[in-house]
């Protein structure tokens, strides 16, 4: 039996005694959903802010409009700002985040229908990773949740260097 990504992830933060934040764009909440739909889930999750809108993420998250403007929505350099305002919000040990271009409009040459940013951010560091996915609106938005989730479990998992 494969035990779900959101199981695992809450055996693991409950084994540790951290909690995380997320900030979702592109996913509108379906990480959050994910998480909480594991009983539980409030002993680590304080919660998400789903920032789609670029004064969103300026508002609520601190992400600045210099970032936003040089790099666009879609960067490394804003998911980690995005990062760092989720664990500030909630004042969580981990946040995590995810931007992107679900479609099946609103790709550009450089940005295609697909492109994803995730960043996360601890006390003790800063990582950056990057998928572009080839499915419908709603595949991409599942692809993101389960790159979010897994990308905190492989942090669990002292993957990340």
């Amino acid at each position: 039996m494969t035990i779900m990504l959101e199981e695992l992830l809450r055996e693991m933060m409950h084994a540790r005694g951290l909690t995380l934040a997320a900030a979702e764009s592109c996913t509108g909440g379906l990480v959050a959903d994910r998480i909480t739909n594991v009983s539980g889930s409030s002993e680590y999750f304080p919660g998400s802010v789903v920032a789609y809108a670029y004064e969103a993420k300026v508002n609520l998250l601190g992400v600045s409009w210099e970032t936003l403007n040089t790099y666009g929505a879609v960067s490394a350099e804003t998911v980690l700002e995005m990062a760092h305002g989720a664990r500030k919000v909630f004042n969580a040990d981990i946040g995590i985040s995810v931007s992107g271009i679900a479609g099946p409009t609103g790709g550009l040459p450089e940005k295609p229908v697909g492109t994803t940013w995730f960043g996360l951010v601890t006390g003790t560091g800063e990582w950056t990773r990057h998928f572009v996915w080839d499915g419908d609106r709603l595949h991409n938005k599942h692809y993101s949740s389960e790159a979010a989730l897994q990308f905190v479990v492989d942090y669990l998992e002292g993957k990340l260097s």
